[in-house]
């Protein structure tokens, strides 16, 4: 399997010397997506990086955020439970790693699961499916950073459950 991304910057006028230019680029997906990115303003001020684009620190805790969602979501739908909701405010920490050189050294998945139906998982079995997921993953897998999961269990109101 083979996974592209094309990416595209143009200097345009800027003073490419000066060290002073625009970060802002955009990325291509093969499915026809496309997305401003740029630098990190926490790394490099506006206006070179651009706030609104998403830069690459953000869009590494999004894709092992993403890729444990979404093996999550296969683990869930073969054990025959109902996912109603899946939201995940992850968070990535970048500082010097044991080789002094800064990196994303930890990322803090804490996904919110709201489950529904006659069949709800218990709080072990929540957390067995996201340590599954996390086995699974293939960002996760490809990485030293360290992740950490932290899931919350939602069960939605049944109708027959009292006010």
């Amino acid at each position: 399997m083979h996974y592209v991304a094309n990416l595209a910057w143009e200097r345009g006028d800027q003073n490419f010397e000066s060290g002073t230019f625009s970060r802002r680029h955009r990325i291509a997906f093969d499915g026809g997506q496309t997305f401003v990115a740029s630098s990190s303003p926490q790394v490099l001020p506006t206006p070179m990086s651009d706030e609104f684009g998403i830069d690459p620190e953000e869009a590494f805790v999004a894709s092992l955020a993403s890729c444990h969602m979404l093996w999550f979501f296969v683990i869930a739908s073969k054990r025959k439970y109902c996912v109603d909701r899946y939201v995940d405010n992850a968070c990535g920490v970048m500082r010097r790693n044991d080789d002094n050189r800064i990196a994303v050294t930890e990322v803090l998945l804490r996904p919110k699961v709201t489950f529904s139906g006659p069949r709800l998982p218990t709080e072990d079995e929540h957390r067995a499916m996201h340590h599954r997921a996390h086995e699974l993953c293939f960002i996760a897998n490809s990485v030293k950073t360290a992740i950490e999961c932290q899931p919350e269990l939602e069960l939605a109101p049944t109708a027959d459950a009292p006010d």
